[in-house]
């Protein structure tokens, strides 16, 4: 057996692969060591530059319900929302940048109880949860969140712009579940879902990671500034609800801020070990 057809074989064992490899199943990508250019000129978080990083690998696909689920079975974790039931969820006809707070949601709910559960919606990313439930759960799972610099150069995928398929907006459907509608006055399920969609039922970028530009927000670790505001935390790569008039997030350079207790039915996350 040759020795590239003896790594395939093992990586494939593991549930990891490299970029550019035939699998297309979620496990773990390897970014390798090296020098990357990451930001963009004039940007005012994340300007231009190059970092080096050591290899890590990172998931495929964000943290499931499931996944979520087993965490929660295991600890008898109880999350913010659950605790201040502050948790904020989006419904059509809200104004643009508009949430309402509903008491009832958190992650098994995670649009409110009305709405109903994640019976049927195990394989969607987790939502509800903040960035405090996000290191607990690394913490159980011995994973960790990636880094700003991380995330972006494993969603760039080897491209230097704005997103990893080339410049022209439009073609954000193919890549990512968001938002299409002119505004969020109407529903939108034009791609299929108005919320969340399972992970990785759109194309992945060149590496094989999927739904970094949609789907859900996901939390990074890391500072923008040193003298940040301790209670912030980032997330980045757009999420359902984000269109091009509205948040536009959906790219490897825009870098948002939250509180690190805060819950939306548009946050998750990704891992890295």
């Amino acid at each position: 057996m040759d020795f590239l057809k003896k790594v395939s074989i093992l990586l494939l064992l593991g549930g990891l692969y490299l970029p550019g490899s035939a699998q297309t199943a979620c496990g773990y990508v390897l970014v390798p060591k090296g020098s990357y250019r990451v930001g963009q000129r004039q940007h005012g978080l994340n300007p231009a530059r190059t970092v080096q990083v050591d290899s890590f690998y990172i998931a495929a696909c964000e943290t499931t319900n499931r996944q979520f689920a087993a965490f929660v079975a295991a600890t008898g974790y109880v999350t913010d929302a659950e605790q201040r039931h502050d948790a904020l969820v989006f419904v059509p006809g809200l104004r643009e940048f508009e949430w309402n707070n509903d008491s009832t949601a958190y992650w098994r709910y995670p649009n409110g109880v009305a709405v109903g559960g994640i019976e049927n919606k195990m394989e969607h990313p987790v939502t509800c949860i903040s960035y405090k439930d996000v290191l607990a759960y690394c913490t159980w799972a011995g994973v960790r969140l990636p880094t700003l610099d991380e995330w972006e150069i494993a969603s760039r995928a080897g491209s230097n712009g704005t997103y990893f398929f080339g410049e022209k907006k439009k073609d954000i459907g193919r890549y990512a579940n968001v938002w299409h509608g002119a505004d969020h006055l109407q529903a939108d399920s034009s791609d299929g879902y108005m919320y969340t969609s399972p992970v990785g039922s759109f194309q992945p970028n060149a590496w094989g990671l999927y739904d970094v530009y949609g789907n859900v927000f996901e939390f990074c670790s890391g500072k923008v500034k040193p003298d940040e505001n301790p209670r912030l935390a980032h997330a980045r790569g757009g999420s359902w609800w984000c269109s091009a008039t509205s948040c536009s997030f959906f790219n490897s350079v825009d870098i948002g801020r939250v509180n690190r207790r805060a819950s939306f039915s548009n946050q998750g996350f990704r891992v890295v070990k």
